[in-house]
């Protein structure tokens, strides 16, 4: 029951930091939003793992994992706020919700096995984002092609990172976890606009970032803890954020999809669940 309520409280958040962005990016641009979510997030974030103290686990090849997942994460979501600043929220955040199928993807190449029905809903998965990124708008015109591909871009980045948070989580504590994308933010994003006297923020934009921030830091621990007491449902429950958001964006963005579009976005859905579910 615990991992239920943690994998449900994971997917609500992530939901809420992918609608905020969304919002956050068509005011301020993708740059900005990326660097004042980092900056919201390393503030909550930093205290936790100072806190903490220098685990015994913290060595050169965690190191190593922990950048690689920071900069994953980082690029993840700078080329997704980049493609909800044109796109369909309810396109774009199902076809990101893939990672973990991504994350699937690079285990295999790396050399782990999985159950013969994981290999099996790949395809499922990605015919589910051929039919939602491809179709035809709700006005009769096509949908575009760029805000799809970016966030394939993005569910290929955040996949990398999940790889690696999973490679570095084996020794290190949960707060550590929460670090690396923060910090790689602020000193690769927020530091250079602000030498630059370009990191601004508008008052319209600024409840958007900061509970976007919060919200990211939240669905993390979230799902951590739920991991703790049942991987596979944690993941099944988390990975559920695309939907959410593509269900909320319909009445806060007036968002129109296509039977198609609905049916690509299902797939999706349905297939990154049973694939979360065979993991775990």
């Amino acid at each position: 029951m615990i991992a239920v309520f943690d994998g449900l409280g994971a997917a609500i958040a992530f939901a809420v930091t992918t609608l905020c962005g969304a919002r956050a990016a068509r005011l301020l641009g993708a740059w900005l939003v990326l660097a004042w979510v980092m900056i919201v997030g390393l503030i909550i974030a930093g205290p936790l793992v100072v806190l903490s103290g220098v685990p015994d686990g913290l060595d050169r090849r965690s190191i190593t994992w922990l950048v690689l997942a920071g900069c994953g994460n980082v690029g993840g979501l700078l080329v997704t706020y980049t493609a909800m600043r044109t796109g369909k929220v309810g396109v774009i955040a199902p076809i990101v919700s893939t990672e973990g199928a991504i994350a699937a993807v690079i285990s295999v190449a790396a050399g782990e096995h999985l159950a013969a029905a994981s290999y099996a809903l790949l395809p499922v998965i990605a015919i589910g984002v051929a039919l939602a990124g491809t179709s035809r708008g709700a006005d009769g015109g096509p949908t575009t092609i760029r805000p799809v591909v970016l966030a394939l871009v993005g569910a290929c980045s955040f996949g990398v990172s999940l790889y690696a948070v999973g490679r570095a989580g084996a020794v290190l504590p949960i707060v550590w976890g929460l670090l690396p994308a923060r910090l790689v933010g602020v000193v690769a994003v927020a530091m250079p606009l602000a030498a630059m006297s370009k990191l601004t923020l508008t008052r319209r934009a600024w409840p958007y970032v900061v509970v976007g921030g919060l919200a990211e830091i939240v669905g993390l621990v979230f799902y951590e803890l739920g991991a703790r007491h049942s991987v596979a449902v944690s993941a099944v429950l988390s990975s559920q954020f695309g939907g959410i958001a593509a269900v909320i964006a319909y009445f806060m963005f007036r968002e129109r999809l296509r039977r198609v579009q609905i049916a690509g976005i299902v797939l999706i859905v349905v297939g990154v669940a049973a694939l979360s579910a065979l993991q775990g």
